[in-house]
């Protein structure tokens, strides 16, 4: 290639990365107040039926709204595999473009409100949590997610999950129905030691680890993972409703100096 025509060529490729923005994306950095009668673009509905999803002002962290889920039995049915038991669900999951990267830190912050009436009872039930991205492979298709928040027969409490390991690691059989638990978690999912995890509950300091954050290839996932977070309500089949609320939700991805 001539001197001439490498300088067309270069500019030619500076003109196009140009067009398409061709830069490193930009670090996620979203919010929802849940202040606006429709749904925020940072969510999909997939896993949720019409209906499930309310703006209401009545319960409300800050602002004038704030999300409420309300679980039908029925609703987003899924047949048990194997031991598992049948399930249902309602839950917001975030938009695919803002799925979390292995490696690389997030902070999580989102407050949730379950009403005095939310029923105790001992069937499976999760609140909030983070799956890896499976990608169809029966392998993984019905692997636990990494990290839930759970209440079960008044008990909250908080799972990790990897190949071998199932760990609660932290639980209290403290009343948190009637008032608004404000979580906040910095988490780093990864297969090595690297992986971390710190949250936090009421600006109380309850999770402090490092190590195995994830599953690996042996499970079926490619050879970089990717994480995506859901809240709502996830059960075992009951007849009993279910109602949760949901308000002031960040996300955003934290730079290491």
């Amino acid at each position: 290639m001539t001197s001439d025509n490498r300088r067309i060529y270069l500019f030619l490729v500076l003109v196009f990365c140009t067009l398409i923005s061709c830069t490193s994306p930009s670090p996620v950095d979203v919010y929802d107040g849940f202040e606006i009668p429709q749904l925020s673009n940072i969510w999909s509905k997939d896993r949720m039926v019409k209906g499930a999803l309310e703006m209401q002002s009545g319960i409300v962290h800050k602002g004038h709204s704030a999300a409420m889920i309300t679980l039908k039995t029925g609703d987003v049915f899924e047949a048990g595999q194997g031991k598992s038991k049948d399930t249902e669900r309602d839950e917001l999951r975030e938009a695919d473009r803002l799925f979390s990267v292995e490696g690389k830190i997030y902070e999580y912050q989102f407050s949730l409100f379950l009403p005095d009436s939310f029923p105790i009872v001992p069937v499976r039930l999760v609140i909030a949590q983070w799956k890896q991205y499976c990608n169809g492979n029966g392998l993984c298709s019905d692997d636990s997610p990494v990290m839930a928040i759970r209440y079960v027969s008044g008990r909250l409490y908080i799972t990790m999950q990897n190949d071998t390991i199932t760990r609660t690691v932290f639980q209290t059989t403290d009343e948190v129905r009637g008032k608004w638990l404000d979580f906040k978690f910095r988490a780093r999912f990864s297969r090595l030691d690297n992986g971390q995890v710190d949250a936090w509950l009421n600006e109380k300091q309850i999770i402090s680890f490092k190590g195995m954050t994830c599953y690996t290839s042996k499970k079926g996932y490619g050879a970089k993972s990717y994480f995506y977070f859901k809240t709502g309500l996830y059960r075992d089949l009951m007849p009993a409703p279910m109602t949760i609320y949901i308000d002031e939700y960040r996300k955003k991805e934290i730079s290491e100096q």
